[in-house]
C-alpha cells in the first residue's frame, strides 16, 4: 500500500468514526453505510478527479488490504500462542 492509498484509507476511516462511531459494519446494509460516508468519498473523487464509485472501489480493496496486514502482523506476533490453544 502506498503512503497516499494509506492516506486515503486513514481519512475514510477516520471520517467513519465520526458519523458511524458504533455501527456493526456486518448489522447495517452496505447502502446505509454508503450514504453515511458520501461526504468524504465525494470529497476525494473531486480531489483526485475520479468518480465517486472508483473512489468507493478503491476504498473498499484497501480497507482489505489493510485487514490481511493486520490479520498476518497478528499472526506473526501472536502466532505461536494461538497455536498452543
Amino acid at each position: 500500500m502506498t503512503a497516499e492509498d494509506r492516506e486515503m484509507l486513514n481519512r475514510i476511516m477516520e471520517f467513519a468514526d465520526k458519523v458511524m462511531p458504533d455501527i456493526d459494519p456486518e448489522k447495517v446494509k452496505v447502502s446505509e453505510q454508503i450514504d453515511k460516508l458520501r461526504p468524504i468519498l465525494q470529497e476525494l473523487a473531486m480531489e483526485k478527479s475520479m468518480p465517486v464509485e472508483d473512489v468507493f472501489i478503491k476504498y473498499m480493496d484497501l480497507a482489505t488490504e489493510n485487514a490481511l496486514e493486520y490479520e498476518k502482523k497478528m499472526q506473526d506476533d501472536f502466532g505461536d500462542i494461538m497455536n498452543t490453544v
